[in-house]
């Protein structure tokens, strides 16, 4: 066996052989949704990327034979360590040929690259923020993934169980939610002794509140809010907080991303529903990630016209102290009526940490089939 080369990611062009990779292994799969090219540019720059503020990163390839066989990323979020009081470098953006050679020089750079800054773990795959994808799918493989997930053949995991050293640090779960044709019954009641007992309700911001009165902010600072207990999760920086309002919210439907405001305490946000149009399909149709020649237009539809029957349950974050009193279900109370309207069948619940059963009781009153299955692993440095 030939032995393997790691080449670190020094210029632009290694930046465009390191995306382009994963089109090249994906070719054909009719399960894989791909980064878009330009997304994948903006997150992996360390120019245009608000993370790293905060994070610090290197990349790799692995040739065998000077051909292409691998890639990864080891990325260092120090706002995270900090927060969960360990020394972890995390992996991500990792795909490979099934070759446990490959893997091996892979997952030993990262290593070597963490212990290098300090680092007595890997963790992964996970990106520089929640925002990136997280989670080695280990079930659900004849499943179409979604925009905001990784999908990867089944051998990556199988080459998990026989690398040395690896373990389970988390399990992520996601589920297909029916849309009922009717609105259960329980969601209806909640709603409406919510909205009397304690004066909570449904607001569709307008683009006006969005950009000229601060909505955009206030979304991403009750997100920040919402999601800071959770597994590995790292606060979004006002810097990042303004390139994700620019990136996401021009293209939004508002009608999908309702807020709950408190109308005792002068209106204050409470909770927010962030889904869109899945546009697994659409993505697979733009050439190798691009939005040309005619990439943009199969978006355009899913966003837009809603050319698809799957809804992309993004995120429902709701203030602590509102879950008990039964925000969520005025939530879904609202959003039900408008999925039937659109003519979506089925959601995607996106990942939910296993241990998570708050969570997974919100789909209680809905038909669900848990249909995938992810894994985050953690390794020793030694």
């Amino acid at each position: 066996m030939s032995l393997i080369e790691i080449r670190k990611v020094e210029t632009k062009k290694d930046l465009k052989t390191f995306i382009e990779f994963h089109y090249d292994l994906y070719k054909g799969n009719q399960y894989d949704v791909p980064s878009l090219f330009a997304d994948d540019v903006n997150t992996l720059s360390k120019d245009k990327n608000a993370a790293f503020e905060f994070c610090e990163a290197e990349y790799f390839l692995a040739y065998r034979e000077g051909k292409l066989v691998g890639r990864i990323a080891a990325i260092i979020n120090h706002k995270a360590n900090k927060r969960w009081d360990r020394k972890i470098v995390r992996f991500g953006w990792v795909d490979f040929v099934d070759d446990l050679d490959v893997s091996k020089a892979l997952f030993k750079a990262v290593e070597d690259y963490g212990r290098s800054k300090g680092m007595n773990e890997v963790v992964g795959p996970l990106g520089f923020t929640d925002f990136d994808p997280e989670g080695m799918l280990i079930e659900g493989f004849d499943q179409l993934g979604t925009f905001a997930t990784i999908y990867n053949y089944p051998y990556y995991s199988k080459h998990m169980e026989q690398l040395e050293g690896w373990v389970k640090d988390n399990d992520y779960v996601e589920f297909k939610l029916l849309v009922p044709k009717t609105v259960p019954e329980k969601y209806v009641k909640i709603a409406q002794m919510v909205e009397k007992r304690y004066n909570l309700h449904v607001h569709i911001l307008t683009k006006h509140e969005i950009w000229k009165e601060g909505y955009g902010r206030k979304i991403f600072q009750l997100i920040n809010e919402t999601f800071k207990d959770l597994y590995g999760y790292s606060e979004l920086s006002d810097k990042q907080i303004d390139q994700y309002i620019k990136m996401y919210l021009p293209f939004a439907d508002l009608n999908l991303i309702p807020v709950i405001e408190d109308w005792n305490a002068d209106r204050k946000l409470v909770g927010v529903g962030v889904t869109l149009p899945s546009l697994s399909k659409a993505v697979q149709k733009c050439h190798r990630g691009r939005m040309l020649p005619l990439g943009w237009w199969h978006l355009l539809r899913a966003l837009k016209f809603h050319k698809t029957k799957i809804v992309d349950m993004e995120m429902i974050g709701v203030l602590p102290e509102y879950r008990q009193k039964g925000a969520n279900a005025l939530m879904f109370a609202h959003l039900i009526p408008i999925y039937q309207k659109y003519g979506f069948e089925w959601g995607e619940s996106q990942v939910e940490m296993e241990t998570n059963e708050k969570v997974q009781s919100q789909w209680q009153y809905l038909e669900t089939i848990q249909h995938k299955r992810r894994r985050c692993y953690k390794k020793e440095i030694k």
